[in-house]
This record gives structure tokens, C-alpha cells and sequence, in this order.
């Protein structure tokens, strides 16, 4: 191997300048190709052969500039399964599987696959049994569910007599992917297939392809953030190609997910597990601490150390849980009791969604609420106002309390009645004049 190593050594060591400049590595010439292709094994090669230029040759390409060409890993090593695998089927005389997931990964990459094993990524794919999938697989209709819900979450791939996939199950890149062989995710959703570049997977971008949208806008949020702004404006300067990308030392203009969630810093490692620096679950009705958000939180302060003093930091989080506890307190957990009150009394069934205040209570938590709590997470104003507590407001007092009141009258009382709901009474004589002496002066003030 060491030989093989050597022949290929001066394309490689170009390869390597370039990916750690974060640009693209210059298209290898035939004899650049042809030392990439020899150093792999026999099987890799006699597949090569074929894919090179008959059969997907694109994919050929894309290896050719990937880190696994550079260290001699060909399309056998990844492809090659036990012949007692599902989804294996006989060509040209090797057992090969289509679908490479963690389990084929962890070969080389064993640490990064067992912290995504750990992860909620890698736990997506348990949307099958949510209300959310609810609403996509029956409410909607499955093929929503599969070109839609699927495609980020991950399905559970099936495998049919004769070794062909469920068309309705494959292909699927989502993340919590339940694969044939009992693993769970997708390492190339992220990494993207031929190339397996990092670069690719620290893009703001490629977290954009699932978080964004209605109920969790991540990628919207963070692109209005100063973060965001930040990063549009210095791309040229963070070095994504960087073979180890740690803050501080390979680049310093600005954070991406990636950074945030699971890079490296001088005093932090690198993680796959995504959850690890994350103090809050935002996703449910009510939002809920984690067990151990102590010290997710201290890991997450450690690297927004790098950036922010200490003050900063610490009065971000008051804010932040404030606005989390504001939507817990006065809206979702007074709804979420009335909801409970309606099905009590028998005024609901508890079949999802087929009733309009269902509708309007799942939206009030799963896509307003969820806006508003991870605007202010990532520090995306209009998100935590208009596109956040505004919605949130809107609803609950104009369609949420009525709709529920014409009922079960009187089943939101106890509701209007909390000091965060006093306003409704009316305001006073001195809000009002303290309101129209703002205006008077903020837009009737003459010039002086």
C-alpha cells in the first residue's frame, strides 16, 4: 500500500493544498486518473472499468477528487456486502449492495458513526409513528409522506422478493434512514455521494435541505442571524476544505451550523452527535430542558466563548430562556389544557385533526411556536416577533379561545383569567394616553 501511496503522491499533495485553501481541487489528468485507479484494489478497479464511461461516469468523476480516491479507496470497499444481507445481489461474481449505510462506514470511521448513532439525527426516521406522520401518510396521503416527510427523516427501506428495493421506500436519503441491515441513518445525505467531501456538510446550505419550512425554519433563521450575514460575506474565507476545520486556528469570519452543533475549537472535539451542545428541546407542545442541559449548555458556552465575553453570553441565554418559558406559561400549556378539557367532556375525538380547533392548536404550537422559540435560539429577531409571537398571538386569541368557547362555553375562563391575559378586559386610561403621547411624539413631532 505504501508503494501504491507513493505513485500517487503528486496528485494527491495538489489535492490536499486545494482542499485546505477550501477550493476545488484542479480536474485530474488521465495520468492523475490512472494513479488513482491503480492504487485502489483489483475488485474497485473492475468496477471502473464499466462505470468509468458506460455506466454513471459522473459518479466516477466525482470519486476521482474525493479523499477516498486520494487514499485508495475504490467502489468495493464501500459497496462490497456479506451475501446474507437483504438488499445484496450477485454482479459479476461479487455480492455488492446499492445502499451504503453507517454500519459500512464505521469500517473506516468508527468514532464518527458511533457518535451519530447517538445523535436525534439518527433517530429521524422514529417520525413514522408521530402525529406528524399522521398527518403526511394518512391525512395527506402516502406518496406526500414519501416524496415529502421521507426525504428528510428517512424511511425504512424494504427490500422486495429478488433482492429489488420498495419503490415506495428507495431512494431515501433522510437522515434517520432505517436501513436493511438493522442501522439507522444516512452519513451521505450530509456528505453527499461521490465526492464525501466535509466541505459539503459544514455549507449551512446542507442543514438547509431539512431545516427549513413552516415548523422548523433553521436555515431561514440562521441566514437572517448576523451569523448568516456574516458567513454570505466572508465565504471566500472559511476554508471548508480544511482537513481538520477547527475555529480559531483554520478560519475565524464566521459560524455555521456546523460550527456551532459540532465543530472543533482549541478546547472543544468535533462531534457527529448534533445534540450534544443543545439545552432545550423546542419540538414538542411544551418545550422541555434535556436531563443533562447543565452541561450541554457549558459545552455551548465554551465555544461561544471563542467569539463573546462572558456577560454576552450568559444574558443571551436569560433571554433566550425567557422568551422559551413566555410561550410555554402563557400560550401552549393553557392551550394544551384546553384541548385536554374538550376531549374530556367528549367534545373532541381523539382522532388527529378532524376537527378545525385541531387544526388550529397544531399549528399554534408546531409551526408559530416553534419559530418563535428557535428565532430567538439563533438570534433571528423578526422570527421571535413577526413571524413568531405575532402569529402566535393572532391565533390563539382570534381563533384558538372562540373556537374552543363555541364548544364547551366557558372552558377558556381559567385562561382569561391569568395576569397575562388581563389586557383582554381592555386597556386603561393611562395606556392609552401613554400610547398616544408615543405616537404624537415618535411621527407628529415638529422638526426643530
Amino acid at each position: 500500500m505504501l508503494i501504491k501511496s507513493l505513485r500517487i503522491l503528486s496528485f494527491v499533495a495538489v489535492f490536499a493544498v486545494a482542499q485546505t485553501m477550501g477550493l476545488a481541487a484542479p480536474p485530474p489528468t488521465s495520468a492523475d486518473t490512472a494513479k488513482l485507479v491503480s492504487a485502489t484494489s483489483a475488485e474497485s478497479q473492475a468496477c471502473i472499468g464499466c462505470h468509468k464511461q458506460q455506466v454513471t461516469p459522473i459518479i466516477f468523476q466525482q470519486w476521482t477528487a474525493s479523499r477516498h480516491a486520494s487514499a485508495g479507496i475504490g467502489c468495493y470497499e464501500c459497496h462490497q456486502a456479506d451475501e446474507n444481507r437483504p438488499e445484496a445481489f450477485q454482479h459479476y461474481g461479487k455480492s455488492i449492495a446499492a445502499l451504503v449505510g453507517p454500519k459500512q462506514c464505521a469500517t473506516c470511521h468508527k468514532e464518527e458513526t458511533a457518535q451519530f448513532e447517538a445523535s436525534h439525527h439518527a433517530a429521524a426516521g422514529e417520525i413514522l409513528g408521530s402525529l406528524d406522520n399522521v398527518l403526511g401518510d394518512i391525512v395527506e396521503g402516502p406518496p406526500a409522506a414519501v416524496s415529502g416527510c421521507r426525504k428528510c427523516h428517512g424511511s425504512k427501506v424494504k427490500v422486495l422478493p429478488g433482492g429489488k428495493f420498495d419503490p415506495t421506500t428507495w431512494p431515501n436519503e433522510g437522515i434517520g434512514r432505517l436501513n436493511p441491515d438493522g442501522s439507522k441513518g444516512s452519513c451521505s445525505v450530509c456528505h453527499s455521494r461521490h465526492t464525501f467531501a466535509a466541505a459539503i456538510a459544514r455549507q449551512p446550505e446542507s442543514c438547509g435541505y431539512c431545516h427549513l419550512g413552516p415548523d422548523h425554519p433553521q436555515i431561514e433563521i440562521y441566514n437572517e442571524s448576523k451569523h448568516g450575514v456574516t458567513y454570505r460575506a466572508f465565504v471566500d474565507q472559511m476554508n471548508m476544505g480544511s482537513s481538520s476545520w477547527v475555529l480559531g486556528k483554520d478560519y475565524n469570519a464566521a459560524p455555521t451550523c456546523a460550527t456551532c452543533h459540532m465543530g472543533a475549537t482549541t478546547k472543544l472535539p468535533r462531534t457527529h452527535d448534533v445534540g450534544t451542545r443543545i439545552s432545550w428541546t423546542l419540538r414538542p407542545e411544551i418545550a422541555i430542558k434535556q436531563s443533562d442541559w447543565q452541561k450541554k449548555r457549558a459545552e455551548m458556552k465554551t465555544l461561544c466563548a471563542n467569539c463573546h465575553a462572558s456577560d454576552w453570553i450568559n444574558n443571551f441565554y436569560l433571554q433566550f430562556d425567557n422568551v422559551v418559558d413566555l410561550g410555554n406559561v402563557k400560550f401552549f400549556q393553557p392551550a394544551k389544557e384546553v384541548m385536554a378539557k374538550l376531549t374530556a367532556a367528549g367534545k373532541l375525538t381523539t382522532t388527529p385533526f378532524d376537527a378545525p380547533i385541531k387544526w388550529t392548536y397544531f399549528e399554534l404550537w408546531h409551526h408559530q411556536g416553534r419559530r418563535a422559540r428557535m428565532g430567538a435560539s439563533m438570534m433571528a429577531n423578526d422570527y421571535v416577533q413577526w413571524h413568531g409571537f405575532y402569529e402566535v398571538a393572532k391565533i390563539f386569541y382570534s381563533d384558538f379561545l372562540p373556537e374552543a368557547d363555541r364548544l364547551m362555553p366557558g372552558v377558556t375562563a381559567k385562561v382569561r383569567a391569568m395576569p397575562e391575559h388581563q389586557w383582554l378586559k381592555g386597556l386603561s386610561q393611562e395606556d392609552r394616553r401613554r400610547i398616544k403621547e408615543f405616537y404624537q411624539k415618535r411621527y407628529e413631532q415638529p422638526a426643530k
